[in-house]
């Protein structure tokens, strides 16, 4: 058997569409088992229409909007667009694709909708179209720039009536539509450009580089727009879903099931794929995360393996959190956040180089419990409250800390993240949707330049060797 030729370019490519649409399929499979679960068939449509219409800074919870089967209706139909545009585009399919792929469905569970991610999705087509780019190999920039759809919403919807806005309330004006346009234009030649630049300040260390580069741009444009103009702040969308409440606020027991499944259903499908074996998945958890691409190392099936290990353990860590603290239990964001915590599972995330920053989040508690006996202090919070939830799933992008600099660093990088969580989303106004992302990158700004200044990083083989190379070292082995 010929491994050096199984993870090709196009092979690999292959598997990601097919990831791709199987989750997007699962998700739609999901909205219509809730449905049933929930017994909000014949309101489906209807809620799924208040998520479309509703303003959605984050952390706007699309279960209580609409409900729960709408929002997996919601992030399906957004996964299946994202998957006709990977597979009918001229090219293949890549990991930074896939990680704008898991992005789009995440945060359709709070902010992003079927409707607001348009303008932002399409507005990089006009950069690339001038720049006479790639469209397939650069539609990630187009995947990443949705993380600014709340602003769309709110030019649309609210923006220009005020308070006046009200659920199922909706006008949009002229006035609104210019804005957008004018929105549009500086997202398509703006956001494309920021993504490289911000690279060079964490130097490769926090994999969500476009939560840093587009945190700034939302912080930009947050104040112009509200605080320099003097326009009233957005807001979270009131409402009241009856079904939700019923729930208490939670559909752990559907969750479960879901997550179960689909992390089974991605081991089970990556063992297959990869003959029947888990063979290089050691050398994989050996990786340190730094600039490293899973896929052309060690193929995609090994990527699936490790979606599936990687999402069962944050699954296992919100399940802890949930159950000792008290806390936001499995509302939309946390679906959301699940899914949003494999963005880089082909690129640099696997269990080995996280678990030190999941450590980090219930060390600031407890610290932070301390110091209020103490020295006072009302603290109100816990690791299941919906701000560390979503956090700590961004919070894993620093795991390339772990893998240079070692467990202590990673630690260090969950302590500060989650101490910085709550304060960042203010500086955007919500309007921006990668806020974990964002704040993960001011933490390297922080950390990185003391690290550096205090260990030196470590250089590892993992830079050097990819899958193929292994297979022929392993049967240089066995012939000596």
């Amino acid at each position: 058997m010929d491994h050096t030729a199984i993870y090709t370019e196009q092979k690999n490519s292959r598997i990601i569409d097919g990831t791709v649409l199987c989750i997007s399929l699962a998700l739609l499979a999901a909205a219509a088992a809730g449905a049933v679960y929930t017994g909000t068939g014949s309101t489906l449509f209807t809620d799924f229409y208040k998520i479309l219409t509703s303003p959605g800074p984050v952390v706007t919870d699309y279960f209580g909007v609409g409900s729960m089967p709408s929002t997996f209706l919601n992030s399906g139909l957004c996964g299946l667009s994202m998957w006709a545009f990977m597979f009918f585009l001229p090219g293949s399919s890549h990991v930074n694709t896939l990680a704008g792929f898991f992005l789009v469905i995440s945060h359709a569970f709070y902010g992003l909708n079927f409707l607001n991610m348009w303008p932002c999705f399409l507005a990089p087509f006009l950069y690339l179209r001038l720049r006479r780019l790639d469209y397939n190999q650069n539609l990630h920039i187009c995947m990443f720039s949705t993380c600014f759809a709340p602003f769309v919403s709110e030019f649309l919807f609210r923006y220009t009536i005020g308070d006046t806005w009200r659920p199922g309330y909706v006008e949009v004006t002229w006035k609104g539509v210019v804005l957008l346009l004018c929105f549009i234009l500086i997202i398509a030649f703006v956001a494309p450009a920021i993504l490289p630049g911000t690279k060079a300040w964490h130097k490769g260390y926090n994999l969500y580089n476009g939560g840093l580069a587009f945190g700034m741009l939302g912080f930009l444009l947050y104040n112009f727009l509200y605080r320099t103009l003097g326009m009233r702040t957005p807001y979270v969308p009131p409402y009241a879903n009856e079904i939700y409440d019923s729930f208490n606020r939670s559909y752990r027991g559907f969750g479960y099931v879901f997550f179960i499944l689909l992390f089974l259903g991605c081991f089970i499908a990556g063992y297959l794929l990869n003959g029947r074996s888990l063979k290089g998945l050691s050398l994989l958890f050996t990786d340190t995360g730094y600039q490293s691409n899973f896929a052309s190392k060690y193929g995609m099936p090994l990527c699936l393996i490790n979606i599936g290990l990687y999402g069962s353990l944050f699954l296992l860590y919100l399940t802890f959190a949930i159950h000792l603290t008290p806390g936001a239990g499995f509302t939309g964001p946390t679906f959301g956040v699940i899914l949003a915590s494999l963005t880089f599972t082909a690129m640099g995330q696997h269990p080995r180089n996280v678990w030190p920053i999941f450590v980090g989040y219930p060390l600031l508690y407890k610290f932070s419990q301390l110091f209020n006996i103490l020295v006072g202090g009302s603290m109100k919070w816990t690791i299941s409250t919906q701000a560390y939830i979503n956090s700590i799933a961004f919070a894993t992008g620093l795991c390339p800390l772990v893998g240079r600099f070692g467990v202590v660093a990673g630690i260090a990088a969950g302590f500060l993240c989650a101490a910085l969580c709550t304060g960042t989303s203010s500086l955007h106004g919500g309007l921006m949707l990668y806020n974990g992302g964002f704040t993960a990158g001011i933490t390297t700004l922080i950390l990185l330049p003391i690290l550096e200044h205090y260990i030196k990083p470590r250089e590892h083989m993992d830079q050097h060797i990819d899958l193929s190379d292994m297979l022929i070292i392993e049967e240089n082995e066995k012939k000596e």
